[in-house]
């Protein structure tokens, strides 16, 4: 490591693996836009040495923080001095700052990259509180959206996933304005909705086809996939086509960089057609 490297902010992304990580285009994006003298790098963190690496990272010269990805979002919680409350709800950290004094603070900014995505390209007559919003999946991202959806005030929340238990454990976290309906059911729980979202790994290239008939969905309801490989998915293509507004994945992985660059390199960044242009040459 050179002189100019220990003066230098920087930031990086752990996980195990790491290699498929775009944060590292994103943020190096934003350190040439904003012509930063900063690095950001991939960090692969085996499980087992997780602990040690982060007791050690404020005492890394320049080291502002970094992001945090699979299989390591919940087990930093315990090694950390402080967590912010979002983070806290939906139960796994993928921020990290150092702090002045060397204190490690958490925090999760995907609810945040949620709702900037669909503030961005939804249409701006476009309101979560204006109807109840139907999730299909049950897992990490769609914690984070269930913690967006309900703090945007929106009304009710179906929750549809293959497994009823891991909906229904959900439901009895987060509350009465959520309801488990059963995968059987997905398309008549369409009705009436202001919001489809699909948290599932279904559609994404190399896996199985998302099946749900929009028949019941209303043709003013937003649908969104958080599924950015393909950028268009079959459900994105199905709603566009029937009339619905339709916000793809990628939007979310942008805006949910936006804070950590901030805190970590001192420039609020924006979330440009440039700059999803370069994440998808990638």
């Amino acid at each position: 490591m050179s002189e100019q490297d220990d003066i230098i902010p920087r930031a990086g992304v752990i996980g195990w693996p790491v290699a498929h990580s775009r944060s590292p285009r994103l943020h190096g994006f934003w350190l040439r836009q904003y012509g930063l003298n900063g690095r950001y790098d991939k960090l692969p963190v085996p499980p087992e040495e997780l602990e040690a690496f982060l007791q050690a990272l404020p005492k890394e010269p320049g080291f502002r923080g970094i992001n945090v990805t699979l299989p390591h979002k919940m087990a930093v919680l315990p090694h950390l001095a402080t967590i912010d409350p979002t983070a806290r709800r939906i139960g796994a950290v993928n921020t990290i700052v150092v702090q002045p004094d060397g204190s490690l603070h958490g925090s999760n900014t995907d609810a945040f990259g949620f709702i900037e995505n669909l503030k961005a390209q939804a249409p701006s007559n476009w309101s979560a509180a204006a109807g109840p919003a139907v999730l299909l999946g049950a897992g990490g991202a769609a914690r984070a959206i269930i913690v967006a959806l309900l703090d945007a005030a929106a009304p009710a929340l179906r929750l549809i996933n293959r497994s009823r238990g891991k909906a229904e454990a959900l439901a009895a976290e987060f509350g009465p304005r959520l309801e488990v309906i059963d995968w059987e059911r997905r398309a008549e729980a369409l009705g009436g909705a202001g919001l489809l979202v699909n948290t599932t790994s279904l559609g994404m290239s190399g896996q199985p086809p998302l099946e749900i008939a929009l028949d019941d969905l209303p043709r003013n309801a937003l649908v969104n996939d958080i599924v950015y490989s393909p950028l268009e998915t079959d459900l994105l293509a199905r709603a566009r086509a029937r009339g619905n507004p339709a916000v793809d994945g990628l939007g979310m992985l942008l805006h949910q960089g936006r804070p950590g660059f901030e805190a970590w390199f001192g420039v609020a960044p924006e979330v440009t057609p440039a700059l999803r242009a370069a994440i998808l040459a990638d």
